[in-house]
């Protein structure tokens, strides 16, 4: 009996968290500007320690979301205690972070044409769960559960290595979006002071799923690429979750439409066939079982053929094509992007937008980050210290305490970014 594909459902898809947008509204938000966001650690981050405000805060650019949609851009604010007001005055439904500017944002329109400009901000990375709906069959756009979460995982694992080992970096700082995925702040003087064609060339390093939809392929490294130091540690990582997440929980070879979109990426169309008409008498089997029975097939094929055809690296092309992390590239390349800050509320989920310690990536859950009404409802029992939301200002605390008040130490010596 052919196997018909159903999405699954899981108990912790995402709209469980319907009971913090119902307590969204100007006046709550008020009261978590007020009692619970970490304006003190904030203003250390942002200044960078200094004991006084600093340009790095004075000239950077804030922007406000506020009654249902009004974008306010090029905040800016002389010190800690300015932008607290302004917070709590407007109680913004949003807060985004732009780059650091010539002078003060807020004085941008009195100013001659190029004398304002940005001219530094951390370098940025936003990791998307819709971005992989490619691959994912437990939910679609806008949802998450524990299954496919685990890409995000996965996306932590590999960048996080790439940028402390392959650049350097040690200033890292992951943050949870509030709803579907992930952003890493590097925060190192270095990555603050990168150009658009810096910023660029790092995310092109990091890239390596490329193709839209009509491509089947997305990954060809050659025999050179895949010897390179960023590619096989990352295979490493991805070897230790592949199975679990692709075969087991998002059983990718389940159906005839899942595992078509699989064979349409071989190439070799006689080998394709076979394995169509195979699983086509045995659907029912689990698409571990395929997966091994498709690379057999290959390997076989392959040692007939040598090299050719590109039979010998497809199943590490296909793992990388399935799992390796797909970044909103957009977002790391230009300097003037802003990014949502920490410690927003998302406005779909109404959850806090949550820091995420760097030996946390296997133990974090995005389900467990607490909501407007619960942390409100906390307090009403409570301190803020005894809140839901202490253990991840902790967090922020213990990173901002890494950030070097005056300089960042001498950067290491950064490979090519050439593969």
């Amino acid at each position: 009996m052919m196997v018909t594909d159903e999405p699954k459902m899981d108990v912790d898809e995402v709209p469980m968290a319907v009971d913090g947008i119902e307590d969204i509204s100007a006046e709550t938000l008020a009261q978590y500007y007020q009692r619970l966001f970490p304006f003190s650690v904030f203003y250390q981050w942002l200044n960078y320690k200094a004991p006084a405000p600093t340009s790095l805060f004075t000239h950077r650019e804030f922007s406000f979301t506020i009654n249902d949609g009004i974008y306010l851009r090029y905040q800016s604010f002389k010190d800690g205690d300015e932008l607290h007001r302004e917070v709590q005055r407007l109680a913004p439904s949003k807060i985004d972070i732009g780059a650091v500017f010539t002078a003060q944002p807020r004085n941008a329109k009195s100013l001659q044409p190029g004398a304002f400009r940005p001219v530094a901000k951390e370098l940025v990375f936003d990791v998307d769960m819709t971005d992989y709906d490619d691959v994912r069959t437990c939910c679609q756009g806008g949802s998450i559960c524990k299954l496919c979460w685990r890409f995000m995982i996965v996306a932590m694992h590999v960048v996080d290595r790439a940028l402390r080992e392959d650049f350097g970096f040690e200033k890292l700082m992951w943050v949870y979006s509030g709803r579907r995925g992930v952003h890493c702040w590097v925060c190192d003087e270095r990555a603050r002071a990168l150009d658009d064609a810096g910023r660029k060339a790092v995310a092109k390093y990091l890239s390596m799923v490329r193709g839209g939809a009509e491509q089947s392929r997305k990954v060809n490294l050659s025999q050179r690429q895949a010897a390179h130091p960023h590619v096989t540690r990352s295979m490493n990582i991805i070897e230790e979750y592949f199975e679990d997440i692709l075969l087991v929980d998002q059983e990718i070879l389940l159906t005839q439409e899942r595992w078509t979109k699989i064979l349409a990426a071989l190439p070799d169309e006689e080998l394709r066939k076979s394995l169509d008409a195979q699983w086509s008498k045995h659907p029912d089997r689990s698409s571990v079982e395929k997966w091994s029975e498709m690379i057999d097939a290959v390997d076989r094929r392959a040692s007939k053929r040598g090299a050719k055809f590109g039979l010998a690296s497809f199943e590490r092309d296909m793992m990388l094509q399935l799992t390796y992390p797909r970044l909103d590239e957009n977002v790391t390349t230009h300097l003037n992007h802003l990014l949502k800050s920490p410690f927003c509320v998302h406005p779909k989920t109404g959850r806090v937008c949550t820091p995420i310690a760097s030996d946390c990536f296997d133990s974090f859950d995005p389900f467990q980050t607490p909501t407007l009404g619960q942390l409100l409802r906390e307090l009403n029992s409570g301190s803020s210290d005894s809140t839901s939301l202490a253990k991840y200002v902790n967090t922020f605390s213990s990173f901002v305490d890494t950030l070097l008040p005056v300089q960042d130490a001498k950067p290491s010596q950064v490979p090519s970014l050439e593969f």
